[in-house]
């Protein structure tokens, strides 16, 4: 191993591969982890025997160099699991992606009368300006099919007018479905719609086996991973970091190291620098927003209740956005087979109404609002439990990307210093994404040149960065909710 250690900031899917990379390579990484539990947003929770997925997390890539960590790691304890979301509004399932023959047939036909008279009307008269996410997707679907199974769905899990958010999330969230596409497809019987994955790999036990896997690993290769180290500072000199100061219980360590790596929020990285960075990066950070998370798990006494790994809920009379069905994941995450366990997922800020109600609160209003969609009927309610998640979306809004390129500016600027992951670029990345700029900031380390910011969910990146794709040709981004959230 070097003398000096590489240091790395956040336990998360970025931040361990980043290390066992480098760990490989004979370049001891240390790992600091503020939670209890390695994986970031990636892991799993358990709760009496009942596993949980934070958020869904299906392990499919086009990327080669991730499939081979997955497989390099983790090895036979994959399983394969068929993949079922669909969308649930007014007491009906709808095909997810939509179907233009489902969605009309099961809206009834004067709704759908409306539907398509509205989305010619977009076609003959479409908004001349596409600045944000409700012009961008009417003019592609319509004004009234936006408002039934957009709009809804979208601010409650972004929390603000779909009109503030940006239209460039629209068109990384919407890619290959097309209204016309579909008709034409089922006209002709032709197929050139973009699909989503049948099945998918998943871990045995959730996610966050994977990232334990990781860390035992790096253990094992000389590195290390210090759970329930809190950073309070990072400490440069000029252009070049020189320390980390981190709490772990009650002592304070000091770090130093040649090269450090961070996925921790690029907000708190900038915030905790000293001496502090220019007032205008300080400004740019305090601008940047995130969407918070919670769960709340609820045992419930019947083996079986829809086939779905989770469904959308575009139902504007609840609160809740997606419900998981952790055993449709893997019948391991629930440790009776004749209960079933869900995840009633809502999407809130840090210090609003939902995220300070009590537990108990949250407990009752996730039971009523599933006996309200009927998902439950005649069944018991034997246990429930809370897991919250902050910081767990960055969000896109109108100002965002003039913030993030003050602080991007400034942080390329600095000679020895990476940042990774989602939070750590604020970017939208899913796990493959994240996994791919840790990867490449250890090969960085390394003396390889790559631009981790060109690593995006805007472009196919693995067309550049891998020499071989999967034989399916299916899409790399292969769970797009409807404007929400993915995997």
């Amino acid at each position: 191993m070097q003398n000096k250690p590489v240091i790395i900031i956040g336990g998360g899917p970025a931040g361990l591969t980043a290390a066992y990379e480098l760990a490989k390579q004979n370049i001891k990484p240390i790992v600091l982890e503020k939670a209890d539990k390695v994986g970031g947003i990636s892991r799993t929770e358990t709760y009496k025997g009942y596993r949980f997925d934070i958020g869904g997390h299906r392990f499919f890539t086009k990327v080669a160099e991730v499939q081979k960590l997955w497989y390099e790691v983790l090895g036979g304890e994959f399983i394969k699991v068929p993949r079922l979301s669909r969308i649930y509004y007014r007491g009906t399932f709808f095909q997810y992606p939509l179907s233009v023959f489902d969605t009309l047939f099961k809206l009834g036909i004067w709704e759908s009368f409306l539907i398509v008279l509205s989305y010619f009307k977009s076609k003959w008269q479409p908004l001349p300006v596409e600045d944000n996410l409700e012009q961008w997707v009417t003019n592609r679907f319509g004004e009234r099919l936006y408002k039934t199974f957009f709009k809804t769905y979208t601010e409650k899990v972004w929390g603000i007018p779909c009109n503030q958010i940006q239209a460039e999330w629209a068109a990384q969230r919407i890619k290959g479905l097309s209204i016309k596409t579909a008709v034409l497809n089922a006209l002709f019987g032709s197929n050139d719609t973009k699909t989503l994955i049948k099945e998918f790999e998943y871990p045995l036990l959730g996610p966050g086996m994977m990232w334990e896997r990781f860390a035992e690993k790096i253990d094992t290769l000389g590195g290390e991973v210090l759970m329930e180290t809190k950073v309070l500072s990072i400490e440069r000199q000029g252009k070049r970091i020189t320390k980390v100061i981190a709490q772990r219980g009650e002592n304070l360590i000091q770090l130093e190291g040649d090269n450090f790596i961070s996925s921790m929020p690029v907000t708190a990285l900038v915030q905790r620098m000293k001496p502090q960075p220019p007032d205008e990066v300080l400004e740019a950070a305090r601008q940047l927003k995130y969407r918070d998370f919670l769960i709340v798990a609820l045992v419930i006494d019947k083996a079986e209740l829809f086939p779905d790994n989770w469904i959308y809920i575009h139902s504007p009379e609840v609160k809740v956005g997606r419900i998981q069905n952790f055993k449709n994941w893997s019948p391991a995450m629930v440790p009776d087979s004749s209960k079933t366990c869900l995840g009633m997922e809502y999407f809130c800020t840090a210090g609003d109404g939902l995220w300070q109600m009590s537990d108990e609160k949250l407990i009752e209003l996730a039971k009523s609002e599933l006996s309200k969609l009927e998902l439950a009927k005649g069944c018991q309610f034997e246990d429930g439990t809370v897991i919250r998640q902050p910081k767990a979306y960055p969000v896109y809004d109108r100002d965002y990307r003039k913030h993030l390129k003050v602080i991007q500016n400034f942080l390329e600027s600095m000679e020895n210093l990476q940042t990774i992951g989602r939070n750590g670029m604020h970017r939208y990345n899913n796990q493959d994404h994240s996994m791919l700029t840790g990867l490449l900031a250890a090969k960085n380390v390394l003396g390889e040149k790559h631009d981790l910011w060109d690593v995006n969910t805007e472009r196919s990146y693995h067309e550049e960065f891998s020499k071989q794709e999967w034989s399916d040709g299916k899409e790399t981004q292969e769970e797009r909710s409807p404007l929400g959230t993915n995997a």
